[in-house]
């Protein structure tokens, strides 16, 4: 083995997997990819390992297993399939750095096994946090693991909070760029299109991602998640709509001053932050923000009869128990149907409340439960849809 920091990149064919390799490629004496994997994007995942040679490639997809095979067959990357083979991948001892950055639900079981094993994370998947915050931080408590937020704006309210008393802290303040339906009108909603959904204004992200920015439900996940990352409570985090996506987060202190972290924006700056932690920030020549091209940074409320989903998440994080959960099972389902056409946009929040409401309610979930009640939102979501 080298000096270099071995990662294991979790969705290596995502939008933040294809920039963390953007990153390693800027330093290649700090970063080497040991592990890639990807869900059912087997061509990229080839494409990607002939280029970085990493340990192992995975694909969680079985059917794609063959093909990624034959294609790196003759080379030293070893492959594998299937969901237990990404989870069991994130203990080996040579692995420094578990980058987080599988959709939705999937990456909950990997993260619990590399906090298990010790290993620091950088975590682009919210959803972890969102389903099972309490039993992440619980092992959290006897675990030597180190979680850095990739989120713009959890990286934000990390480096506003470097050097501050949590007891100083009044409020987390979470940006949202109101995507792409801010200045409709609640009428107009009724005709979103999904073409409309997918064109966001400021970010390139995944579809899911989007469609979640779109609805205002990946604000309330983030609410969510910060709960759990920094330890204060919802009804001290707050979400302003900020257009320009300048401004990633703000926390406002007990005396009543406010510290900001502004950047463009692009996400290679929050993973690049995220894979310098804890030493130091990496160098880079990328294009910097330069305050004078934006003399007018504006913030507004939320619209929450136009973004219902962001009332939803509140409640959810209000009720507690399995029902984060339960909500982000049936937006997972509810978001798929809307992508491939079977619901309408306004479909997504009566699926989301609904389920939330006929799922059996647990007050203090164990991982089963976390497992069973997400197997049944997802069943019931999919039958009202």
């Amino acid at each position: 083995m080298d000096n270099k920091r071995h990662i294991a990149i979790l969705g290596s064919t995502g939008s933040i997997g294809r920039q963390t390799l953007d990153i390693i490629s800027e330093y290649p004496d700090k970063f080497a990819p040991f592990v890639l994997t990807a869900n059912t994007s087997v061509d990229l995942l080839i494409q990607q390992s002939l280029k970085y040679r990493p340990r192992y490639a995975i694909v969680a997809d079985e059917s794609g297993f063959e093909k990624l095979r034959d294609a790196l067959a003759g080379t030293e990357t070893e492959v594998a399939c299937g969901a237990k083979a990404i989870a069991d991948i994130v203990t080996a001892p040579e692995i420094d750095i578990v980058v987080t950055a599988m959709v939705g639900y999937s990456g909950l079981e990997p993260t619990i096994r590399a906090i298990e094993a010790g290993k620091d994370i950088a975590l682009a998947n919210k959803e972890t946090l969102v389903v099972a915050g309490a039993l992440i931080t619980n092992m959290l408590t006897t675990s030597t693991t180190k979680i850095y937020p990739v989120d713009s704006e959890h990286g934000a309210i990390y480096q506003c909070l470097v050097g501050e008393r949590h007891e100083d802290v009044s409020k987390l303040i979470l940006t949202a760029s109101g995507g792409p339906f801010r200045t409709w009108s609640r009428e107009d909603m009724a005709r979103v299109t999904k073409a409309d959904a997918l064109r966001h204004p400021n970010w390139s992200m995944g579809a899911k991602i989007t469609i979640d920015s779109a609805t205002m439900m990946n604000k309330g996940f983030e609410v969510m998640e910060a709960k759990w990352l920094f330890g204060i409570d919802a009804d001290r985090i707050e979400v302003v709509v900020h257009p320009q996506s300048i401004v990633h987060s703000m926390v406002e202190f007990v005396d009543g001053s406010v510290k900001a972290q502004l950047g463009l924006p692009d996400m290679h700056l929050p993973i690049r932050y995220a894979l310098g932690l804890p030493d130091k920030r990496l160098k880079s020549d990328c294009p910097k923000l330069r305050v004078e091209d934006y003399c007018n940074l504006t913030f507004e409320h939320p619209d929450i009869q136009k973004f219902p989903m962001l009332a939803i998440a509140y409640e959810a994080i209000k009720r507690g128990g399995n029902t984060p959960c339960v909500l982000n099972a049936a937006n997972e389902i509810a978001v798929a149907a809307f992508l491939h056409d079977k619901i309408g946009f306004n479909d997504i929040p009566r699926i989301a409340e609904r389920t939330m409401e006929e799922v059996a309610y647990i007050a203090t979930p164990t991982y089963s439960d976390y497992v069973t009640s997400n197997r049944i939102a997802r069943d019931f979501a999919s039958t009202i849809l």
